[in-house]
């Protein structure tokens, strides 16, 4: 939802590494001229000096969860250091899914994102050139919007500048935001991963966006998932149908279904790992295939 809301002046960036536990928290002035937010974050970083890659990860419209948190343990223990970025404890609001919560305006949490992104790459235990981005839901939008040539353009007429050399690739889990992308161009490798079944995000239009940009060059990958709705990735999450979030700002439409799909969220972490293992550390546990679009054998669709 998109709302402007009160903007706060920004303070120093915050480092507070805490050896030996399981994250500590930051806080980093996001990108918005004149008057910065300060956003706070949670840092998951691996044993030893570094520099690491990294990954930024954004939440979805109900917030920092768990499951988002248990993303930024799996990054570090596998040789990242995460951050989780809280864009609502910044703006003081706890979700902005129902049709009677705050709006955020597009920008601010774009401006997030660039933030981050500064921030990680003014410490010294950061490999400053292999920064990835990954986004759940609205969260998702913004990850694949970080990559997006003409959000760029736009954030530039505004007076924010995306730090050299940006994102080195982005990942969106059920994503929003794919009808406004369908006629713009990723910039940087970008892989999507939605279910079939999403009620709340379309499969069918980010699979229309990711055809259109790789029509133009772009390397946009997509994998459907057979079955899986939103929030296939959440463990233990029981199918259930929320009837008081807004599935479409356009027409107001309520309502989605949610529910972990363990199949799904198994590939969905395998193709995360191979993706920022190549793009950040060319690493990989299978070698990469582009392959024609296809309904593979096992449970996915795979289009790159």
């Amino acid at each position: 939802m998109l709302k402007a809301v009160p903007r706060v002046v920004g303070l120093a960036v915050v480092w507070l590494v805490l050896t030996g536990c399981a994250s500590s928290t930051v806080r980093f002035p996001n990108a918005t001229p004149a008057m910065p937010r300060e956003v706070p974050g949670q840092v998951y970083r691996p044993e030893g000096t570094g520099p690491f890659p990294a990954v930024v990860l954004l939440h979805g419209c109900q917030g920092v969860l768990p499951s988002t948190r248990q993303w930024g343990r799996w990054f570090k223990e596998r040789g990242y250091l995460a951050l989780v970025v809280d864009s609502w404890a910044a703006r003081g609001i706890t979700e902005d899914c129902s049709p009677a919560s705050p709006e955020v305006m597009n920008t601010e949490r774009f401006d997030d994102g660039v933030g981050a992104l500064r921030y990680l790459q003014s410490r010294g235990d950061v490999d400053r050139d292999h920064v990835g981005v990954i986004g759940w839901s609205n969260g998702g939008a913004f990850a694949m919007a970080l990559v997006n040539g003409p959000s760029h353009q736009r954030a530039r007429q505004r007076g924010v500048l995306m730090p050299e050399p940006g994102y080195r690739a982005a990942v969106g889990l059920y994503p929003g935001g794919c009808p406004s992308l369908i006629g713009e161009l990723a910039v940087r490798p970008l892989l999507v991963l939605i279910g079939a079944s999403d009620d709340w995000t379309s499969a069918g239009r980010c699979a229309e966006m990711a055809a259109s940009m790789r029509g133009r060059g772009a390397d946009v990958s997509i994998v459907v998932y057979p079955g899986a709705f939103h929030y296939f990735d959440v463990e233990g999450q029981a199918r259930t149908f929320l009837s008081n979030v807004v599935k479409d700002d356009a027409t107001g439409a309520i309502g989605a279904t949610v529910a972990y799909d363990p199949a799904a969220d198994a590939d969905a972490h395998r193709r995360v790992s191979d993706f920022f293992g190549y793009h950040l550390r060319r690493q990989l546990s299978m070698a990469p295939a582009r392959v024609e679009p296809r309904v593979a054998s096992d449970r996915h669709a795979e289009h790159r």
